[in-house]
């Protein structure tokens, strides 16, 4: 049960393959002509039998015949009546290879894949290759070499031309999987199954669209934390509606919420294949995490300057030598060497000034990576250069990339570099782009990290109360909540706001600014006006009474002359915000097709549009996420001292970025919201104006229910589920706590697995390692809570510093799991207890605790493998009722099973 679902598609010890007849031209398709051809060119490793659905006397055969593949290049008539036959021979897998499928013909040859339990890659596929196992079942060209990427792609052309290219660069491949429009096996199962592929070091996606948000995000989340991952997405398209009724819809791009999904889930992106797979070189080479420092090391200065532009352009930092560092180098360097900025080695640089300066550049705190540049100069030996490089021990604990700028006369250094797996690069440029994805990589890798739960450590939010607000609002068959309504919800949350009244005539205008103080504003108060100041409806600075009402009365006959359908409620009176230095910001929301909810933050005021600054995050936020969504904006810059304004309090702005992170959780009918402006200075953060769009949707009323049993639907990311955190008593005393594994346990859980007993450990793991290696570490810990779940239970231990000092720490002394079947219906499940905590009930209740959430997922059924030879655990799960069955793949095991 420990081989993924799609190992029958991708690793088949045996294939039939459906191409027609070759004797009969009409029987034939071209995509079976060259599927047959593929077969004579590269012999399969496993077992390949050809059959023909329109042969007379092959259903007689079909007793005798068994395959985990069947392969399909029929054409569309015959198609339905090969994957009934692959489904009577055992085939688990098949792949159509066809092109031009619509959506009702592919539905139909779904429905049979289902009925036949076969996995079907296609229609609309070019197939996919698996050059180790030498298995080309694709019609994309000739077998590619063998390499650690992986290529997923969903353009039958891009695969192709990437192929070709791939071969003239020498690029090799662990798989190629091409799939296209109503394919039934989709991205984030491919995906899955290659983060569980130990051939694929790296991933590249090319990408044209998502269907389901949250799987591909699940999906994507949890093959980039295994392995780096880089993704080309095609379509670059404003999102949005032209409706749009907020500044924050009005400027928001899906291409810009796909950049913001990609470095939620630790993946990085890239705009051409050409950088595609330099990318994938580099963040192959699993250089440790690094910054944005890049050094520069050359024998030119004009390649240097180019270098040093770029790092400026994309966000970069130029690596500056530290000044110790500096005095040892300078003495070992020509006399014309300059090391102020860019380590110009001068023309008279030789092999070993660059081996001087690459160790110094390597060993300095000040640098996070080296770029080796390299200009033909007369009497400087490229390759000798590049052997230098070449020589230096591995690994490097920083990246070191190499441009040799050039042709011919650098074609021999550039074969040195290959060989010694050294990221080599012919522009300044292009390597700086090199090195700003592997630095991207490990900035996503920080977000990805990040599991926040969807409310935050604040005080806890009026949800009821806001709720309730939208739903009489959805009542009256209204979408866009007034100004005051819009104030009540952001109240709700404990979101600081300018007090607000509502006048109804002149005279009333005229009291409560009295009441409130001068200056104070008016603004028009309907359902039916997005933005106040399109209709002059927004007055500031009023300084009396008089001015208060007159005001008012010039603002209705305003309104009403230039928005007469409008419906007017009245007017708002606030008092002016009075910050001599603050700043304008705005926080907003989006509803994005396919991602929904995104949070919008940049500079704010009445020139959002025009200053156009945005920066996203997928909610649900923590402080550091809403820190990092501050400084990814241009207004960062002005929020520190400015000018001789003092820092504004950036608590106080993360603390309302983490309550409109609230509202979005909480709040699935949110549709569009924009605060705007929102004063920030040294003295906290107020909301002067707020504008919420509602809707009730499908989606929303699919949330509600998924909160109380499936979780945030409505998010592409699926928050921490605190929930499940419970407190338990322990037999003797103490208590202990069972809540959801989270990252940060990594270690806990090490020290959980180092302490088991050999034989807890082979009953666990079936394995004799004395540690989780790295990968499956990460993989136990950093999980997605939508499709699987880890529950631990959590000890305080006390002990004694050398000082005497009484310490308290948390000790995980159990861990239950379970993961989803494909079939979504059905889990597995694992349990381990530490040994000297065994019998004192936690395992029991650690497994009560796994049923319960896979009940209140929906699943249907739970299971698991326990071997046979292994009595406490078999007899743990006949008390909770499971029921025990032999397993007929493996005598020494017993399947056990639990309807839920």
């Amino acid at each position: 049960m420990d081989k993924h679902f799609l190992t029958p598609l991708f690793a088949p010890a045996s294939i039939v393959a459906f191409v027609g007849n070759a004797d009969d031209p009409g029987g034939q398709t071209p995509a079976g002509r060259t599927l047959r051809e593929a077969f004579r060119a590269d012999r399969f490793d496993g077992t390949l039998r050809f059959l023909d659905v329109r042969t007379k006397g092959t259903l007689e055969e079909l007793a005798q015949t068994h395959a985990d593949l069947a392969l399909i290049a029929l054409a569309p008539r015959d198609v339905a009546a090969a994957l009934e036959i692959a489904g009577r021979i055992g085939c688990k897998a098949a792949v159509v290879l066809s092109s031009g499928i619509g959506a009702d013909e592919a539905a139909q040859w779904r429905k049979i894949a289902r009925r036949e339990g076969v996995h079907l890659l296609g229609p609309n596929s070019l197939g996919f290759q698996r050059p180790l196992l030498h298995l080309n079942a694709s019609v994309a060209g000739p077998l590619a070499r063998s390499g650690p990427l992986a290529l997923v792609a969903q353009s039958g052309a891009l695969t192709a031309s990437m192929l070709d290219w791939a071969r003239q660069n020498g690029v090799g491949f662990s798989s190629v999987v091409s799939l296209g429009p109503h394919t039934s096996v989709d991205i984030p199962q491919v995906l899955d199954f290659l983060a569980n592929d130990q051939a694929t070091h790296s991933i590249i996606v090319y990408l044209e669209g998502i269907a389901d948000a949250r799987r591909f995000m699940s999906a994507l989340r949890s093959a980039s934390h295994a392995k780096p991952v880089v993704v080309l997405k095609a379509g670059r398209k404003p999102a949005g509606n032209e409706a749009a009724q907020t500044h924050s819809a009005a400027i928001v791009g899906s291409d810009d919420v796909f950049d913001a999904a990609l470095r939620r889930a630790g993946a990085v992106r890239v705009r051409s294949f050409v950088e595609l797979f330099s990318a994938a070189k580099c963040l192959a080479s699993r250089y440790r995490p690094v910054g944005k420092r890049l050094a520069v090391v050359t024998n030119g200065g004009g390649p240097g300057v180019l270098a040093a532009d770029w790092i400026n352009e994309i966000g970069l930092h130029l690596g500056k030598l530290s000044a110790p560092a500096q005095k040892v180098l300078q003495p070992a360097l020509p006399p014309l060497a300059s090391l102020a900025d860019l380590v110009d080695l001068s023309e008279e640089a030789q092999p070993a000034h660059y081996r001087a300066a690459i160790d110094a550049a390597s060993a300095d705190s000040q640098v996070d990576g080296v770029l080796a540049i390299f200009s033909p100069k007369a009497g400087a030996d490229a390759a000798a250069t590049a052997k230098a490089l070449a020589d230096i021990p591995r690994p490097m604990n920083k990246p070191l990339l190499a441009c040799w700028m050039g042709d011919s006369s650098v074609g021999k250094a550039r074969t040195v570099l290959a060989d010694a797996t050294i990221p080599s690069f012919r522009t300044p440029e292009a390597a700086v782009g090199a090195f700003g994805n592997i630095a991207a990589f490990y900035q996503n890798q920080q977000l990805l990290q990040q599991t926040p739960p969807p409310l935050s450590a604040l005080a806890k939010p009026d949800i009821e109360g806001a709720r309730l607000l939208i739903e009489s609002v959805l009542a009256e068959r209204r979408h866009v909540l007034t100004e005051m309504e819009s104030k009540s919800l952001l109240s709700s949350f404990h979101i600081p706001i300018t007090r607000t009244l509502l006048a109804r005539s002149a005279s009333e205008a005229m009291m409560i600014a009295t009441q409130l103080g001068f200056p104070v504003a008016l603004k028009i108060d309907s359902p039916d006006i997005p933005h106040k100041s399109d209709v002059e409806g927004v007055a500031l600075n009023v300084l009396n009474g008089t001015a208060a009402r007159d005001t008012y009365v010039e603002m209705m006959e305003r309104v009403a002359r230039l928005a007469p359908e409008a419906r007017i409620n009245g007017v708002t009176v606030q008092k002016m915000v009075r910050a001599r230095r603050g700043r304008e910001i705005y926080v907003g929301m989006v509803t994005d097709e396919p991602f929904g909810p995104v949070i919008v933050f940049g500079a704010g005021g009445t020139m959002i549009e025009l200053m156009n600054d945005r920066a996203m995050e997928l909610p649900p936020l923590n402080q550091f996420l809403a820190h990092r969504l501050i400084e990814r904006s241009r207004v960062a810059e002005t929020l520190g001292e400015w000018r001789g304004a003092n820092a504004v309090d950036m608590e106080a702005l993360e603390d309302l970025l983490l309550r409109v992170s609230e509202m979005v959780c909480e709040l699935p009918e949110l549709r569009e919201m924009d605060i705007n402006p929102i004063i920030v200075d040294e003295n906290g953060a107020i909301s002067v104006d707020a504008r919420i769009v509602v809707g009730s949707s499908t989606q929303a009323v699919a949330a509600h229910v998924g909160n109380a049993v499936n979780g945030y639907q409505h998010l592409a990311i699926m928050p921490y589920p605190a929930r499940y955190r419970r407190e338990w008593p322990l037999p003797g005393g103490g208590t202990y706590i069972v809540r959801p594994v989270h990252p940060n346990d990594a270690q806990m859980l090490q020290a959980l697995v180092q302490g088991l007993s050999p034989e807890s450990r082979w009953f666990r793991f079936v394995s004799r390692f004395h540690e989780l290696p790295p990968s499956m570490l990460s993989r136990f810990t950093l999980i997605d809570y939508d499709r699987e779940m880890a529950l631990v239970a959590v000890v305080m231990e006390r002990s004694v510093s050398p000082e005497g000092t009484v310490l308290e720490s948390e000790r995980i002394v159990g861990v239950s799991r379970y993961v989803t079947n494909p079939d979504q219906t059905s889990c597995e499940f694992s349990l381990v207890v530490a040994d000297e905590f065994s019998g004192k009930g936690i395992g029991s209740r650690l497994m009560e605790s796994i049923i319960d959430v896979a009940r209140d997922k929906g699943l249907a059924e739970i299971d698991g493998l326990v071997l046979a030879n292994n009595p406490d655990m078999l007899k743990l799960v006949r008390r909770l009722g499971f029921t025990v069955k032999s397993f007929p793949e493996d005598p020494d095991f017993k399947l056990v099973t639990y309807m839920l």
